[in-house]
């Protein structure tokens, strides 16, 4: 069953200029959907339409069957999406635990349970406890991200949208981070993700869909891609 459904989808930032041009895809609830293509194909786009920081010229949007293509942001988020955007969306001053702890925020009046949230983070982000009293400005970005992705994981969201979760790390914490990914898979959380890494997006995803120019170009189970990374890889990067 498809928890998101993207149908004919067109938008753009500024009038006449559509970045997405009728895009449709699915991601099936408990899976890893990846997203991969050139750079400028529109992936980020598409999770910013997704969840509200971009409305739809055309088409239709549904999470859990239901439209959401002209909701607000916090208005997706009430209903169980969480998203990670490039870079490091954490909020500085405050300590790693209180970045947590707004994660948490909709859970605020269960005491216990915000504890059990919280916990749970740390076991999965060891670091995070080691660094749990410290504002999140004295964070390596390896550090930070794991905080992005932390703090949005939290409350097992029904779905979360990834954007680019290695850019910019070491082998060894990207390998963390995506790590993290299939833990939070193996919860129940259903996970849109979108990453250059072409490697990583395919061990890790269940059905794959390439996307240039504004649409999809391919898509597939992940044992349609994992034999052609070679080709993959040199079509993401300069486009077919």
């Amino acid at each position: 069953m498809a928890l998101l459904e993207v149908e004919e989808v067109t938008v753009g930032y500024v009038a006449g200029i559509d970045i997405l041009a009728g895009i449709s895809l699915r991601v099936e609830a408990g899976s890893v959907t990846g997203i991969i293509g050139p750079n400028g194909a529109g992936k980020s786009t598409l999770l910013k339409t997704i969840f509200g920081f971009l409305h739809p010229r055309r088409g239709r949007i549904r999470h859990d069957g239901r439209e959401i293509e002209r909701s607000a942001p916090h208005e997706v988020k009430r209903l169980g999406v969480s998203y990670v955007p490039q870079g490091a969306n954490v909020f500085p001053q405050l300590t790693v635990e209180e970045n947590l702890q707004l994660g948490a925020w909709v859970e605020r009046h269960d005491r216990a349970r915000v504890g059990h949230m919280l916990e749970r983070a740390y076991e999965a982000f060891p670091r995070l406890r080691e660094k749990r009293r410290h504002r999140a400005t004295s964070l390596s970005g390896g550090e930070a991200k794991m905080l992005s992705l932390a703090k949005e994981l939290v409350t097992d969201p029904k779905l979360l949208l990834v954007d680019e979760p290695s850019a910019g790390l070491a082998p060894r914490i990207s390998q963390e981070v995506y790590a993290r990914l299939v833990e939070a898979r193996g919860r129940g959380v259903t996970i849109l993700l979108v990453d250059q890494n072409i490697t990583q997006a395919v061990a890790v995803s269940d059905y794959l869909y390439v996307i240039e120019g504004g649409q999809v170009r391919r898509q597939g189970p992940q044992s349609d891609f994992a034999e052609h990374l070679r080709e993959l890889i040199r079509d993401s990067l300069l486009g077919p």
